[in-house]
């Protein structure tokens, strides 16, 4: 989602930095190529013309303009402008002090809004709450047991209530919660193809009876254009407080995305791309427009690795992890972290330049797969002590793992550039011939290595660490 319009514009900056002056008319090319790539990106037309009048009125200030970088000073108005039109700040789904809270979901049906309800619930579970799902769409078949599903993969219970009253299935649910001490409730509401009474009406009227804490409004990033009219539809009569970006890893130009932030008023709090229960994930406007631009989201990178850290690990395992000195167990152990942050493709798309990399095909993401596959045909020993695997050993692992020798002397190229990286962002030693901090029981805490301290050269070394393993 977006890609095209990140490289849009990434070329279009290229362009400016081949300039050691811009000049008025330079400018005024830039912004007529950022129109362009933004239309063609399925943005609105009045947020386009708002955001190219803002953008243009401040790159033609003197001091852009005669500053030593002009380039790097209108890149960083269009990343401020673009954070602007995506939200400017975070807008955290904050739970109130009635117990049970009660989160209703709306949107058009083919939306998204069931998955959504299970990510939300999976989500909510990890904070440590107790959410009850209830099932309030009546219309579409199959609707209650494809939350009923999605309820039992991930250990949340899901109320169907009786009959094809969905007030009264709402209202019955929130009372469930109560008697079954859960503290927030998502209700899943039914949708239509299009916005129609009927359904606007039926939202009302469960917002009446239930009084939600949260109307979270789920829209499909895919629609383009029409996200922005069904949105303000929605927000004209239920008057939802945020939007869940449902399918933002589709192919579509996503430019609703950025166009419903102006439009309605209301916030994207969360967006989600993929299937797994776990994919819902927090809007950051900031993040996402540096995305766009080409420029990563490291910071994201560094909060899944401290998810990973608080896992803990053997303390000898751990003693060769924070001396760099790993055998290639370890190495099937950070490939297990990697697969945790969300695999190869959200590793490298959060890097610098990673978006680019992705869908030129620089980066293989089945890279992992092979490589675990030739280090199981290892034997134990080989595992522990990598320097052993001579060329009759690589031959006969190669045979094991149908591979070919040089795919085993790749897996080993990569484990030994992993080694080195990780002793360039191993902490000081504290003197006592120790690095790191202990976490329970004396054991050693599990770290991705100091991601804070990558210069962009190890950002890049870390993009071709997953390239195709055959180049």
């Amino acid at each position: 989602m977006l890609e095209n319009l990140s490289e849009r514009l990434q070329g279009i900056f290229s362009g400016l930095r081949g300039k050691g002056r811009l000049t008025e008319d330079d400018i005024n090319q830039a912004m007529r190529e950022i129109r362009m790539a933004l239309l063609e990106a399925d943005v609105n037309f009045k947020v386009v013309k708002t955001f190219i009048a803002n953008t243009k009125e401040r790159c033609l200030d003197a001091e852009v303009l005669e500053s030593l970088t002009p380039a790097q000073n209108v890149i960083k108005i269009v990343l401020d402008e673009l954070t602007e039109l995506l939200g400017r700040t975070d807008s955290k789904l904050v739970l109130g002090s009635r117990i049970p809270n009660v989160i209703m979901l709306v949107g058009l049906q083919g939306s998204g809004k069931t998955t959504a309800a299970a990510k939300l619930a999976y989500r909510l579970l990890q904070e440590n709450h107790q959410p009850l799902l209830v099932a309030c769409d009546v219309y579409r078949p199959a609707a209650a047991d494809q939350l009923e599903t999605l309820g039992d993969e991930i250990g949340v219970r899901v109320y169907r209530g009786e009959g094809k009253d969905p007030v009264k299935i709402a209202t019955e649910g929130i009372q469930d919660a109560i008697d079954s001490l859960r503290d927030v409730v998502i209700i899943d509401t039914a949708g239509r193809l299009h916005v129609d009474e009927e359904m606007m009406a039926e939202a009302e009227n469960i917002k009446r009876a239930v009084k939600p804490d949260q109307i979270l409004m789920v829209v499909d990033a895919m629609t383009g254009q029409d996200v922005v009219n069904v949105a303000a539809a929605f927000a004209e009569r239920v008057d939802f407080d945020g939007v869940i970006m449902s399918k933002m890893d589709g192919d579509a130009r996503g430019g609703g995305a950025l166009s419903i932030k102006q439009v309605t008023g209301k916030p994207i709090k969360f967006i989600s791309s993929g299937e797994k229960p776990d994919s819902l994930e927090e809007f950051h406007p900031d993040r996402m427009a540096k995305r766009i631009l080409g420029m990563g989201d490291v910071v994201s990178l560094i909060e899944s690795a401290a998810k990973i850290e608080a896992e803990e690990m053997e303390a000898e395992a751990a003693e060769r992890m924070m001396r760099a000195q790993l055998n290639l167990n370890d190495f099937l152990d950070m490939n297990k972290q990697i697969r945790k942050m969300g695999g190869v493709s959200k590793l490298v798309a959060a890097l610098p330049g990673g978006d680019k990399a992705m869908s030129q095909g620089q980066v293989d993401e089945s890279a992992l797969d092979r490589m675990e596959v030739i280090i199981h045909s290892m034997t134990l020993q080989e595992r522990e002590k990598p320097d052993l695997l001579n060329g009759s050993r690589r031959a006969r692992i190669a045979a094991g793992a149908g591979v070919q020798v040089s795919d085993v002397n790749q897996v080993i190229k990569k484990f030994n550039e992993t080694k080195k990286m990780m002793k360039q962002f191993m902490p000081a030693d504290d003197g006592r011939g120790r690095k790191g901090k202990k976490g329970k029981k004396g054991r050693r805490r599990r770290s991705l290595p100091g991601m804070g301290s990558m210069s962009m050269a190890d950002m890049k070394k870390m993009q071709d660490m997953f390239k195709d393993l055959d180049k």
